[in-house]
């Protein structure tokens, strides 16, 4: 007499099946999730570029317009027209490199300097911390 039983084996394998299937479908759905959120992300930066720029640009020519007034002598004359010459340096670079491009900055620097990167990144977030612990 044939055996019309479905062999446990059989009934095992097809589950681990569909709950491989529906891991995979998970997994893509994630991803594209966060491909969509990483595209907004992205697209938020890149509108906000030009107006960041302008906006150092103009602080840059207020401090090079008020550094002879600053009381102080030469030196600190020299390190204000410094201070506005590396915010117009940096609005220039905010002009010239989309999103992407910035983060493969970033992360060249970090690779090449990652002691420095540490100490930033840790300071960066004790101060966030605190601004968000603040009632």
């Amino acid at each position: 007499m044939p055996n019309r039983n479905p062999s446990p084996d059989n009934s095992s394998k097809d589950s681990a099946a569909v709950i491989g299937e529906r891991a995979a479908n998970r997994v893509d759905e994630a991803r594209e999730s966060l491909s969509d959120v990483a595209e907004t992300a992205t697209d938020k930066v890149n509108e906000g570029r030009e107006v960041a720029a302008n906006r150092l640009e103009n602080v840059a020519s207020t401090v090079h317009e008020r550094a002879d007034q600053l009381p102080g002598g030469p030196k600190v004359k020299k390190f204000a027209h410094g201070a506005a010459d590396r915010l117009s340096t940096t609005a220039d670079y905010l002009r010239s490199r989309d999103a992407t491009r910035m983060m493969a900055d970033i992360e060249s620097l970090v690779k090449n300097n990652p002691g420095p990167a540490l100490v930033v990144a840790a300071a960066f977030g004790f101060l966030l911390g605190r601004a968000l612990s603040r009632d």
